[in-house]
């Protein structure tokens, strides 16, 4: 099964719809496009990094027969049955010999001389590389493989995604937007902050978005003067540490919301514009959880989607971009729609779910593209996996079930070696939903989510057992764990207005503020 979306991809990118692609899973690009930019506050986020760079998984069902991905690890052989029954037709795998679980598929790959020699064997035939997103380090993987990339400069791809250039290319094409100020030297900060003042003293919040940020990170929302006076300062203190007068940064205004919403286009090469889907962005905290399929709009709010996707198409080709492009966008409490939160220039994560939708969710289905999060006392093998949610895995034949799109997450932070006793730790489960009904989807996420608390539930136990000489307890029956524990946190579906947190990440403030 080799989707149609591949094919179209493959004659933007190259101009051939049956060229030899290597998919390269480097999500998080954005933070090789951060280095050496001023913004927000970074600090570091835990082990997450570890099971992200495991996403690169998630290109097996992007590519075809034919086509390549380059991984970190052998996926389970088990999970790559699993898929081929599904129909799936696999792509030819190039593993490094030995990844550092806190580096991305491309920094391995790069150290991986194997996986070199075949990249340059691909491309003296004809085969280039179709990465998530180009930075410098794609760049580098490239010309030292010998082989082409399927894309534009990176120093394109890095302009584009700037938050500073979609709110700047918005406001030249007069598209709706949250009303905000683009700041990228302290003199602009300065007039930003004045106008922000002047919303807090209407009781309004303001937002600073870091032109960077990813994932929810580089996002404070602030609610009154003090907090941003201290944001302010700290800013401004830093770029004079720095000798840089360069900021990097949005602010806005907070404004309510219904919904959000991704939707996808793909500019070619002769700046045809080809509008691929939009979906309903599940979210929390600024962070992306998964999609609802279909979105939830009227054809008026999809027809003036489609139409600025040609608008912003149009445009980004002018700039010389090509490729997939995903915007994120908001319903506003009275259905007018922002269609323009940021620009990603890049793939996204329902990029990775294109054959899929094409294959299995048609126009009487429904679909939640779903993340689980586990906390394990052992590595989980597909094969308990499958046991565990036998009948509730997909079924061709019935048109429902959980379709599991990414298995390597689940066990990327397991730690090497020997176990302690009480060494849990954090993994990572994506799927799709797909039912005839958004209650019949809702309920089977349900019992999809108790099976994955008591499945990790008892790979802590058997560990704890292990570990102090006894034999590892029974496997569990269904359905044991409770929704609220610690093996499982589940993500509501209803999406509730403006309902994110203050603030998304560490606060940068505390214990940060030097003069």
């Amino acid at each position: 099964m080799t989707g149609h979306f591949t094919g179209r991809l493959k004659a933007a990118l190259t101009g051939k719809p049956d060229v030899e692609l290597v998919f390269l899973g480097n999500f998080e690009v954005e933070d090789q496009w951060a280095r050496g930019e001023p913004g927000l506050p970074r600090l570091a986020f835990g082990s997450g990094s570890v099971i992200v760079n495991r996403m690169d998984e998630f290109a097996l069902l992007l590519a075809g027969k034919g086509d390549h991905v380059v991984l970190k690890g052998e996926p389970d052989p088990d999970y790559l049955s699993h898929l081929e029954e599904l129909g799936f037709d696999l792509p030819g795998l190039l593993v490094v010999e030995r990844q550092d679980p806190g580096s991305t598929v491309t920094q391995d790959a790069l150290e991986d001389r194997p996986v070199l020699r075949e990249l340059g064997r691909i491309g003296a035939r004809g085969g280039v590389v179709c990465a998530h997103g180009v930075s410098e380090l794609e760049e580098r993987l490239a010309e030292r493989a010998g082989i082409a990339l399927a894309a534009p400069p990176a120093a394109v791809c890095k302009a584009v995604n700037s938050k500073l250039y979609s709110r700047r290319l918005a406001g030249e094409l007069g598209i709706r937007q949250a009303r905000g100020w683009t700041c990228a030297s302290l003199a602009e900060l300065d007039a930003a902050v004045e106008a922000a003042r002047a919303l807090l003293a209407d009781g309004r919040r303001v937002v600073f978005k870091d032109a960077f940020g990813v994932s929810g990170k580089g996002i404070e929302v602030v609610a009154d003067e003090r907090r941003l006076a201290r944001l302010h300062r700290m800013i401004g203190s830093r770029a004079r540490k720095a000798g840089d007068d360069r900021v990097g940064l949005v602010v806005e205004e907070w404004v309510a919301k219904r919904a959000d919403l991704n939707y996808q286009f793909t500019v070619g090469r002769d700046g045809r514009v080809h509008v691929d889907f939009v979906k309903e962005a599940l979210t929390e905290g600024g962070v992306h959880l998964g999609h609802r399929i279909p979105a939830r709009l009227t054809e008026r709010q999809t027809a003036e989607l489609t139409e600025v996707s040609r608008l912003l198409g149009g445009r980004l080709a002018d700039d010389g971009y090509f490729g997939v492009v995903g915007v994120d966008a908001m319903v506003d409490p009275d259905g007018g729609l922002y269609p323009i939160v940021e620009i990603n220039a890049r793939h996204n994560m329902s990029t990775y779910q294109a054959s899929i939708q094409e294959a299995f969710i048609g126009s009487g289905s429904t679909a939640l593209v779903r993340r689980y999060p586990l906390r394990l006392g052992a590595p989980l093998p597909f094969g308990s996996l499958h046991r565990a949610l036998a009948d509730l895995l997909f079924d061709p034949a019935r048109g429902t079930g959980l379709l599991i799109n990414n298995h390597a997450t689940v066990n990327a932070a397991a730690p090497p070696g020997e176990r302690s006793p009480g060494a849990d730790f954090a993994g990572r489960l994506h799927g799709v939903v797909v039912a005839d009904s958004a209650d019949r989807a809702a309920a089977l996420d349900d019992e999809v989510g108790r099976r994955l608390a008591a499945l990790a539930e008892s790979t802590r136990r058997a560990a704890g057992s292990t570990a102090m000489g006894r034999q590892p307890s029974a496997a569990p029956s269904w359905p044991v764990a409770p929704r609220d524990g610690a093996a499982y946190v589940h993500s509501p579906a209803p999406l509730q207005g403006a309902a994110e947190p203050e603030r998304t990440s560490p606060d940068p403030l505390r214990g940060e503020e030097r003069e």
